[in-house]
């Protein structure tokens, strides 16, 4: 994602005129009778332009607004007429250039930084306004802002004219992107880029990274611009361990390249006040940058190895769980992030109670949706209705906001169709519903790679379909007979909700013993079977239209209910209109399928699409950990078989005769 990040001190040296005494005889003095050059009053004029975007819907962003700020305090502290803005949308940010090129009219140094997201798309350098698509390389250079656009706007010919660009952000390529180059770039600028082209950049625990050293050798008194920028490269390469290497494109002559710096001690002194008077938080510190995140602002492809690994990494890297970096390690051994999850779990184990020797009885699973009371009889009629879904357990979610919109009501003789269709093998098995024959468009073309080609599916066999994805309660069944394994209690608590941090293994036996009990054959679904019955008969992005409307999904875009730890009760949303219940959010979901980069020679007929000896399998419909991006029917994504991950669960399908 992108982050443009330069300090703007740095611009600050460059704008003071050098001392007019630099290039006289050291020795000689100025007689009676000449004066020497009077200095100007009055210092040049210096104007810039600070931008810092982190609420983006899809990969939201944490620092940039805390660098943007800390930036923005520096540069008045040192002289700099600055306009900040945060959280821009792409016309925001076009009239705030518009507005800083008629500020320039009059002369002096400009200076523009930016952090947020970016990346290098079609030979080109963009900026990632909050409301951009940052997806594809085509979709980036439509609702972007070009480099090019910002140099555009600095280059009206001035007095004194100097121009400065920091950027904060990677320089990734998303999918389709060409190679990159630099633009070319007018005379007398210099664009300082946080790393190198093609790589990403790391984030700390409130600055970037590139931005903390940048804010730290511009409080260094006696540097001259070129000893910033090489400086604070030196830092973050140390930081980092030299997996990101800041660098700087420049047109500037040798003699503005080599102005001094002034105003450090002004730069040491930002947490005093800020223009409107009240403190500004953003101390200059001088301990050791820390690096909490090493891949943070660039645009990745979903279907690309590196995204695979981030995405699992965002999702897991504030947890408290230490299954969550067991399953990272495993999956990645050689991750990008294995130092910090053996650090964190280093922690978390350190700091764990011992446990006691006899783990104590399981509550009773009674209640969970489709799932019997204990007293239920094993021989229970297969159109039997289920058991009411349980109360939340106490505190389990916040309520909704006042404001929050509820969901529409089903209409009471759908909601009784669906349940007169209902399946239920035994007392412990789920309740299924019947999907029957049909055929579809399965995929996109205007979506990720890995869901392409759209194609035509035509499923010639009628299937049942849990409606619900497995629950807590339901997997302790089986524990409690000896057929699965027993569930990390910090991530299963609620018996109604989803089960979770389970393998495609896991799956496989929990299907293995409800066959062996009911007597039907249970199993995954295929990826075709579910994406069917995830688009309920529809054709568009989401099975309620082609918008993201709050209330209608699990993920931390979708709106209330939800909350970071965990995801909500089954059930607690909408179902669509097949009768199935959150098959966007929640938890992903495992299928039968063995992963397939795409779907060139993908059956045709809807069966599982395997390969022997297959170890990564597909898993569907995004999590609550997830943005709305991940929620589209077409969705997909990847896991090792045997990894258990907090955000991975499943729901079971059986063959209808």
């Amino acid at each position: 994602m992108w982050r443009v990040l330069l300090p703007a001190c740095l611009f600050v040296s460059i704008a003071l005129a050098p001392d007019i005494s630099a290039g006289m005889d050291p020795h000689s003095r100025a007689t009676p009778t000449q004066a020497p050059t009077p200095k100007p009053t009055q210092a040049p004029r210096r104007v810039a332009l600070v931008i810092g975007n982190g609420a983006y819907r899809d990969h939201p962003l944490a620092n940039p607004v805390h660098d943007a700020d800390a930036i923005a305090d520096t540069l008045r502290a040192i002289g700099f007429d600055v306009t900040e803005i945060r959280n821009a949308g792409r016309q925001r940010m076009l009239d705030a250039l518009a507005a800083f090129d008629r500020r320039l009219a009059a002369g002096g140094t400009g200076l523009v930084y930016f952090a947020g997201h970016g990346a290098n798309a079609r030979g080109a350098t963009w900026l990632a306004p909050v409301d951009a698509d940052v997806h594809t390389a085509d979709a980036l250079s439509r609702s972007g802002v070009g480099l090019q656009t910002v140099l555009d706007a600095m280059s009206r010919p001035r007095q004194g004219r100097i121009d400065l660009v920091i950027l904060d952000t990677c320089l990734s390529a998303p999918s389709g992107a060409s190679a990159m180059r630099s633009e070319t770039l007018p005379a007398h600028t210099l664009v300082g880029y946080a790393t190198a082209p093609g790589a990403y950049a790391a984030d700390g625990a409130r600055h970037g990274v590139y931005t903390a050293a940048l804010l730290r050798t511009l409080a260094s008194p006696g540097l001259d611009v070129a000893d910033v920028f090489a400086r604070a490269g030196e830092i973050v390469g140390s930081a980092t361990q030299h997996r990101q290497t800041p660098w700087f494109a420049s047109s500037l002559t040798a003699a503005e390249t080599a102005l001094p710096f002034t105003g450090a001690t002004h730069a040491a002194r930002v947490d005093a006040t800020r223009a409107d008077g009240s403190s500004a938080p953003h101390s200059v510190s001088h301990d050791a940058i820390d690096v909490v995140t090493l891949a943070s602002r660039g645009v990745m492809p979903k279907d690309s190895a590196e995204q695979y690994e981030l995405t699992f990494w965002e999702s897991i890297k504030d947890s408290q769980y230490a299954g969550d970096y067991e399953a990272y390690l495993k999956a990645y051994p050689n991750g990008r992030f294995v130092p910090l999850a053996q650090a964190r779990l280093a922690r978390l184990r350190a700091a764990a109670p011992s446990k006691p020797a006899v783990a104590p009885p399981a509550p009773a699973p009674a209640a969970a949706p489709g799932t019997a009371p204990a007293h239920a009889n094993a021989a229970a009629p297969a159109t039997a209705a289920p058991a009411a879904p349980a109360a939340p357990v106490a505190a389990a979610k916040p309520p909704p906001p006042i404001a929050a919109p509820a969901p529409a009501a089903k209409p009471a003789a759908a909601a009784a169709a669906v349940a007169a269709k209902e399946i239920r093998d035994c007392a412990a098995c789920p309740v299924m519903l019947p999907v029957n024959p049909g055929a579809f468009t399965m995929g996109s073309d205007t979506s990720d790679p890995s869901e392409r080609p759209a194609h035509h599916v035509t499923l010639g066999h009628a299937f049942a379909l849990a409606k619900y994805a497995v629950t807590v309660a339901q997997w302790n069944a089986c524990r409690d007979a000896g057929a699965c394994a027993r569930l990390p209690s910090e991530s299963n608590i609620a018996p109604n909700a989803p089960a979770r941090d389970l393998s495609w293994d896991d799956a496989q036996q929990y299907a293995a013993w409800l066959s062996k009990i009911s007597g039907k054959p249970y199993r995954l679904p295929t990826e075709a079977e579910w994406e069917y019955a995830a688009r309920g008969g529809t054709a568009t992005r989401y099975w309620w239209g082609n918008e993201m409307r709050p209330g209608n999904a699990n993920c931390k875009d979708c709106g209330q209910p939800w909350r970071v730890e965990a995801p909500d009760n089954v059930g607690s949303f909408p179902a669509n209109p097949f009768g199935f219940y959150d098959m966007a959010g929640g938890v992903w979901e495992w299928v039968s399928d063995c992963w397939h980069s795409s779907y060139k020679n993908a059956p045709a007929d809807g069966r599982s699409w395997d390969e022997p000896n297959c170890q990564v399998r597909v898993i569907r419909g995004g999590s609550w950990r997830d943005g709305a991006s991940y929620m589209p029917a077409t969705t997909r994504f990847k896991y090792d078989s045997s990894v258990r991950y907090s955000a991975n669960g499943f729901r079971v399908a059986r063959d209808v005769k």
